[in-house]
């Protein structure tokens, strides 16, 4: 090992240390039963460990290639993370789908629940719920204290989220995973009266954050939802790891926008003549052989796609060690946005990565065409794929960039190439699948232009059919995906909700995809009829994750 590569350890065995929400997701056992210090005491002890790991870092000395890498990866990550802070916003984080929120209730789905002791470690930790949540309204008193606040309709529609975590109108989420954990009181009466009370003081504290969003955080929040240039500047640098032009990345994402809008509606010609694309869908939604109806059978047919594709994949395109083949399918818990998304598998792979799906309460059946493209992209070749080989590759890879060193660009750009990936290889031949392909894409090329368009307040160009000339509000926003895509419009209001709070994330996906066909062809065209497409793949998810800026340096020697 270099110094490079001992600094790298030993910020992820501290950072595990002093956050263990995070050793639950990369699977570090340690401080389990424990919640990260949220209060603004917590946040400078967390910076402390950014700015010196960054001043070690640059007085380490390099034993090559790998170790120039190595460094470049982690201070990219580390320099966002400090300026993240410096400028105030990492106290004021609060949203509907990224924020502590959600991180302290996420955290109880990655635990072990199997024996005694893993339950009453699940009990000390809920326990400390209350005192993690009073730390992160410190947090966001004290942002606020400073004029950073979240936007109205973030701390409305967060203040709804703690409504169902901590049961309101129903089970509270602790409750109900309590009575999952002991049934009837089985596992003896000290361990079931310690669940009891760290569920109950759990589900009261978010029943307290609910309130105090409501009737004192509101007061300070502001009403527009735009979070302007500067803001937006550094939230897309953390997303991206990379700077980019934002008024040229809008410009190409209406070009992609308009290129598959038309393929689309070639292929929807194809299904329902004279129909277009809504009436497509309209079609193929009321069609039963695109149909699963119930939670059970979404599971199933989720499981069943994702075992397949890893079956017929790993040798042939891939190389999917026998380690991570394992990959399970759960509904996700209520209480979020709808949708699917993905968790790693820990850190030693005793805990398999998971594809969750997050369901709207009441639905029932559920369309497969729409569908298909998002197992590939949670699954295999997509987020579990990637992810997964570089927890697996500890044979050259550090544990940073094993487990941590990923970019929503890097990690949302391989799973939408590898939804583009999928139909090159002859997956998606049906026109069903195939318009299921083509509504992901467009929307993820939606996701630039509404995204960055919203923030920004930019101005809607000539000659794309939607309000030329004027620029772009929420309202303009959400009308846009209900009438230029053809998601599901209960999909679409969450989506509007997620970019307003969560600036920079959305064009991610696109951005990314763009920096990975880049490296693709341009690998291509320096091999020639040499060019080997599972080599290269093999190569580039060997690297693990990283910002883009060093993806693109990366691929340029494939």
């Amino acid at each position: 090992m270099s110094e490079i590569n001992d600094l790298s350890n030993a910020y992820v065995a501290e950072l595990a240390r002093r956050s263990p929400l995070m050793a639950t997701y990369i699977g570090i056992p340690v401080g389990q039963n424990r919640l990260d210090d949220l209060s603004p005491a917590g946040l400078a002890d967390a910076n402390e460990l950014v700015t010196s790991t960054l001043k070690s870092l640059a007085a380490a000395t390099s034993t090559g290639v790998d170790d120039d890498i190595a460094r470049d990866v982690l201070v990219e990550r580390l320099e966002v993370e400090r300026d993240l802070y410096d400028s105030g916003w990492a106290h004021a984080n609060l949203n509907v789908v990224a924020s502590p929120l959600q991180h302290v209730r996420m955290a109880f789905d990655l635990m072990p629940t199997e024996s005694d002791d893993d339950a009453a470690v699940i009990a000390e930790r809920m326990a400390a719920v209350p005192d993690a949540l009073a730390g992160y309204r410190q947090s966001l008193l004290h942002a606020a204290g400073n004029g950073r606040v979240a936007a109205v309709r973030q701390v409305d529609k967060c203040a709804d989220q703690c409504d169902t975590y901590s049961g309101a109108s129903g089970t509270g989420f602790f409750t109900g995973l309590a009575q999952t954990l002991n049934p009837d009181g089985a596992r003896g009466s000290e361990l079931t009266a310690a669940l009891t009370a760290g569920a109950a003081a759990a589900d009261a504290a978010y029943a307290g954050l609910a309130e105090f969003l409501r009737t004192e955080l509101r007061a300070s929040a502001p009403q527009k939802d735009a979070v302007g240039r500067q803001r937006y500047e550094l939230a897309s640098r953390d997303f991206l790891g990379a700077v980019i032009d934002l008024e040229e990345t809008y410009a190409w994402g209406w070009t992609e926008f308009l290129a598959l809008e038309a393929e689309m509606k070639l292929v929807a010609e194809r299904i329902t003549p004279g129909a277009g694309p809504t009436g497509a869908a309209e079609a193929l939604d009321a069609d039963p052989a695109y149909q699963v109806v119930g939670l059970d059978a979404l599971q199933a047919w989720m499981r069943a796609l994702s075992d397949r594709a890893i079956t017929d994949l790993g040798g042939t395109h891939f190389e999917i060690p026998d380690a991570i083949k394992t990959l399970e399918c759960r509904i996700a818990p209520p209480g979020g946005g709808v949708g699917a998304y993905y968790s790693g598998p820990s850190e030693d792979l005793s805990r398999p990565g998971r594809m969750w799906w997050a369901v709207e309460p009441g639905r029932e059946v559920f369309a497969t065409w729409r569908e298909t493209s998002v197992v590939y992209h949670e699954g295999v070749p997509g987020h579990h794929l990637q992810i997964a080989t570089a927890v697996y590759r500890k044979d050259h890879l550090n544990d940073y960039q094993r487990v941590l060193a990923g970019t929503s660009a890097h990690a949302e750009g391989w799973a939408l190439y590898a939804e583009r990936l999928v139909r090159e290889l002859g997956y998606l031949a049906d026109d069903g699948q195939l318009l299921g392909l083509l509504e992901s894409q467009m929307f993820r090329a939606a996701r630039v232009v509404v995204d960055i368009g919203m923030h920004l307040e930019l101005e809607i160009p000539a000659g794309t059919g939607f309000h030329e000339g004027e620029r772009w509000t929420s309202e303009l926003g959400l009308e846009f995906l209900l009438t230029r895509t053809i998601t599901d419009p209960a999909h679409c209001r969450d989506e509007i909700d997620r970019y307003l709070g969560w600036p920079g994330q959305a064009p991610s996906y696109k951005v990314g995809e763009r920096s990975w066909l880049a490296g693709r062809d341009a690998a291509r065209q320096r091999h020639g009829d040499a060019f080997d497409f599972k080599a290269f793949h093999t190569a580039a998810l060997n690297m693990g994750g990283m910002g883009l800026d060093p993806l693109v340096r990366r691929l340029a020697t494939l």
